[in-house]
């Protein structure tokens, strides 16, 4: 899907314009104006409850806006029909803190998950038997560094080898943006660093856009070339990361109650 005007002007991948995102009384995110570019690689940043969350489904249309308007790849999420939004939504990868595997299947089955957008029902189930497209796994998970799990039982696998069977999955789901919400959150210093380093080599040699929510700023200034940094429902800065400051940081950090 080409995100472009006929003119050929580029279009950003994501635009968010003057979005607010209310749960009950509480405000998550207030009045987000936002555009991410094919090839970009953003960390959004912020301590817990400021709102990137709730930004990374709002990106992916698992959630929708209390107000303003979400586009991506050029179309308007609330003005598409359900197939057309299923068809956007494939075009977006997303990596969760919780890697939403299925422990007690092999690792082939949960990578195979990333064909499920363009798999008929009876092909999937034939899958779950008689594994397919196993070539196209393996290479996901070479990628990943864990080809020799191909046929491991996920829940024999370390936690960090389990973020990798979840970026293999989006691998072979091929989209063309990733969202990645928090994926070292459960990770272990050592094994951050190697998803990290892994998300970036990807995002690098495949041109695809990456976006990642993160609590610890050194892993965005370390692994991204843009930071957002939000606080309390609102962006307060949106920078490469060669400009943000040590005075940003304190600022987007600071202890105080919202609101």
């Amino acid at each position: 899907m080409c995100s472009t005007l006929s003119s050929n002007v580029p279009l950003p991948i994501f635009e968010l314009k003057s979005v607010s995102k209310q749960f009950g009384n509480f405000q998550s995110l207030i009045d987000i104006n936002l555009q991410i570019w094919t090839g970009d690689r953003v960390a959004l940043v912020g301590s817990s409850g400021a709102g990137k969350s709730t930004l990374i489904n709002l990106l992916n249309g698992t959630l929708r806006p209390t107000q303003g308007e979400v586009w991506v790849l050029g179309r308007n999420l609330a003005r598409l029909r359900s197939k057309a939004l299923r068809q956007v939504q494939r075009q977006i990868g997303t990596i969760y803190q919780q890697f939403h595997l299925v422990d007690n299947l092999r690792v082939i089955h949960n990578v195979n998950a990333g064909h499920l957008g363009r798999w008929s029902f009876l092909k999937a189930a034939v899958s779950l038997i008689f594994p397919m497209e196993v070539e196209t796994a393996a290479r996901a998970l070479k990628q990943v560094g864990i080809l020799e799990k191909l046929y491991e039982r996920t829940d024999r696998l370390s936690g960090g080898q389990q973020q990798r069977v979840a970026i293999a999955r989006v691998l072979v789901q091929n989209p063309s943006a990733i969202l990645a919400d928090e994926p070292i959150s459960s990770l272990d210093p050592e094994r951050s660093r190697e998803i990290m380093q892994l998300l970036r080599h990807l995002s690098q040699d495949s041109g695809k856009t990456l976006v990642t929510s993160l609590h610890a700023f050194e892993y965005a200034r370390s692994y991204y070339k843009r930071i957002i940094g939000l606080r309390q429902g609102r962006i307060l800065f949106d920078a490469p990361v060669e400009a943000v400051s040590p005075a940003m940081v304190e600022a987007l950090y600071k202890i105080n109650e919202r609101r």
